[in-house]
Order: structure tokens, then sequence, then C-alpha cells
């Protein structure tokens, strides 16, 4: 927990160490895995994105509002301008604002841009691996593997998450009874 004064209640089903109960099992890092420049080029994205049409938004404002390093996040704001996510202003009123409508712009755009594919296999994309033996019959299951992660974060936008409107088969998969645990 920050003691930036903010609300940063984890999802009740969330486990113990999400609600600031436990150190993380540093197991876990072996499975699906976000980095923390993705995460922290997602919530930049949903800062502008809830920033609308009022205005260029500072990176500072945008490094406060969601507790991110600012050195950090001015790197990820260059990747997301190279990349056409967000276009910057210069200047006393300057700062950033998305490229395009929040609608248009999904997850995985944000997390392709700053991280590159959204699954690989140690550093290589799947469809360039192959296996023999009894392993033949892994290289489908990791097809798909990011069949699935392209479905939900291609299927997300900005917009979705900004409003708190997620797709219903986003939902119901947060919803089932063992999403929320660690195995």
């Amino acid at each position: 927990m920050c003691g930036t004064g903010r609300d940063r209640r984890a999802h009740p089903r969330a486990g113990p160490a999400a609600r600031g109960n436990a150190a993380p099992d540093v197991r876990d890092n072996a499975r699906m895995r976000i980095s923390a420049r993705a995460d922290y080029a997602v919530r930049a994205a949903l800062q502008l994105a809830a920033s609308g049409d009022e205005g260029p938004v500072k990176a500072e404002a945008i490094a406060a509002a969601q507790d991110i390093p600012h050195k950090f996040l001015e790197g990820i704001l260059n990747d997301m301008r190279r990349g056409g996510l967000v276009v910057s202003q210069r200047g006393g009123n300057g700062g950033y604002r998305l490229a395009r409508a929040a609608e248009s712009i999904s997850v995985a755009d944000v997390i392709r841009i700053v991280d590159g594919p959204l699954v690989s296999v140690r550093g290589v994309r799947p469809p360039e691996l192959s296996y023999d033996g009894p392993a033949r019959s892994l290289l489908p299951l990791w097809i798909a593997l990011r069949s699935n992660v392209r479905e939900i974060l291609d299927g997300v936008s900005l917009a979705d998450v900004a409003s708190a409107r997620l797709p219903a088969g986003v939902v119901a998969l947060a919803d089932t009874p063992d999403a929320w645990t660690n195995p």
C-alpha cells in the first residue's frame, strides 16, 4: 500500500498479496506475466482516456495520478508517441493526449507498442517454434494460448476499462471462482 491517500483497494476476490497482506509468491512469476512497463503504459493511456477532451495532460500529472515513476513514464510515453498512440504538445499548456478515440485503442495495442508481441516463448513468437517427439503437440498449445490472450486484450478498449464497462466475456472469466486464486 502506498501512502498517497488514494484508494488502492484490490478486487474483493483478490488474494492476500494483492490486498497488501502478504508478499507475493515468487513462483507466480513463472506464469502469465505483465511487465511493469506494460502495466504503467496501460494505466497512463487510461489516465489520458479519462481526461477526454480536456486538453493535453502533463506527464507529471499522469505519474502522480497513477503512482508511476516520472522518468520511467517519460520513456513509455515517448514509445507510445513513436508508436502513434499518443501525441505530445510542447509549451506551458503542453502534455500528452491520445492520438485517436479511446474506443479505437485496445489494451493489446498499448502493450504491443511498449513490450512487443503479447505472447512469446523464450523470446520467440510461437509460429517460429518447432518441437519433436512427445513435445510436438506443445506448439498448438502455445498457439491456442496466444489466440486467447489476443482475444481478450484485443477485445477490450481503453474506453471499456476507463468507463468500467468491460465486455461480458471478460467479466464472466473474472467471475469464475478460481480466477482470483493462485494454484
